[in-house]
């Protein structure tokens, strides 16, 4: 596959690169490698044919979350993108927010974005013009300015170059464009991690990286001011979601491409370090039922590109009123 990807079309030929349109990608790419992400591509090719199934509620949950900020807007968003993640939840979930006419899904993988041409194929939306777009956040393929909306549900937590795929997203919009995003934080599966940790322990003498670093929740106000967005929000949520074993978690995790990606990730788990983890889980975890819990912490993060009509602070030193003179007034 070229660096561009394959293209399905139907409409939005405007926002996307053709041969002499650049590439928003920053000067070079992250020199720091975390993630590999051709094996993160091969994972969502494999979650695209596990996803032939009834919905995911934890993933509709957050695509709906995230969408629901669109009804906070007076605004329209003619022309969106909607890149990696849960691509499928968001066409589904959009039921006419936001105004959009043009959609753009873009993923990674060949098979993911496969599939949701075959859904869009089966029930299209008469209503918004949709093409479809093999790509990788980190090298965005859209012109400067181009578009209204950029939405990323659970993607951009597997980028080698977080604030750089921000950035680029910053300047695809158009001044008084709207990013919308969601990622997993810092607390997400914190009951596997602390099992996995306590098995390696005792059956291996050491630990090796099993699940991904993630970024936590003081972090993503930071990441939306170093890409420059004007008005920055973050806020959270976390989901609880139950499973009858630790097994049927990993399962989900597979269905939703969200299993280990990292470069410096160690050998496969041996089959006893894996009974063991699970074991530990259910012990350390199990409610009455013989359930066993698993924690989503997500980040939702807006933010605009800058526009004269956005509020801003006013320079330093030009305050009328002092606050000796309000404390006496009030005090």
């Amino acid at each position: 596959m070229g660096a561009a990807g394959e293209i399905w079309r139907r409409g939005v030929r405007s926002a996307m690169r053709g041969s002499s349109s650049r590439y928003f990608c920053t000067e070079q790419s992250s020199r720091v490698k975390i993630f590999d992400r051709n094996l993160k591509r091969k994972q969502r090719d494999r979650a695209a044919w596990l996803m032939r199934r009834p919905e995911d509620s934890l993933l509709d949950a957050v695509a709906e979350n995230l969408l629901d900020r669109l009804e906070d807007c007076k605004k329209t968003f003619p022309t969106a993108l909607c890149m990696g993640g849960s691509l499928a939840a968001i066409r589904r979930l959009l039921n006419g927010r936001g105004g959009i006419e043009k959609l753009i899904m873009m993923d990674t993988s060949h098979d993911m974005v496969k599939l949701c041409k075959q859904t869009e194929q089966s029930s299209p939306n008469e209503n918004v013009e949709t093409s479809f777009v093999v790509a990788d956040e980190e090298f965005l393929p859209v012109k400067e300015s181009s578009l209204d909306l950029v939405i990323s549900c659970l993607g951009l937590h597997w980028t080698n170059d977080l604030p750089g795929a921000m950035i680029q997203s910053r300047l695809a919009l158009k001044p008084d464009g709207l990013f919308l995003g969601a990622i997993f934080g810092g607390e997400t599966l914190r009951e596997l991690r602390i099992a996995c940790t306590v098995a390696q322990m005792e059956r291996e003498g050491g630990i090796s990286p099993r699940l991904s670093p993630l970024a936590q929740v003081r972090d993503a106000g930071n990441l939306l001011t170093r890409a420059g967005f004007s008005l920055p929000g973050v806020d959270v949520e976390e989901y609880t979601v139950r499973y009858n074993s630790a097994l049927e978690l990993i399962e989900h995790l597979r269905t939703m491409g969200e299993t280990n990606a990292l470069l410096q990730r160690g050998r496969i788990l041996t089959r006893d370090t894996a009974l063991a983890t699970a074991a530990v889980y259910e012990s350390m975890f199990a409610a009455e039922d013989g359930t066993i819990p698993a924690t989503f912490q997500v980040i939702y993060m807006t933010g605009w590109r800058e526009h004269s009509s956005h509020q801003r602070a006013k320079r330093r030193g030009s305050a009328t009123v002092s606050f000796n003179d309000i404390q006496k007034q009030f005090g």
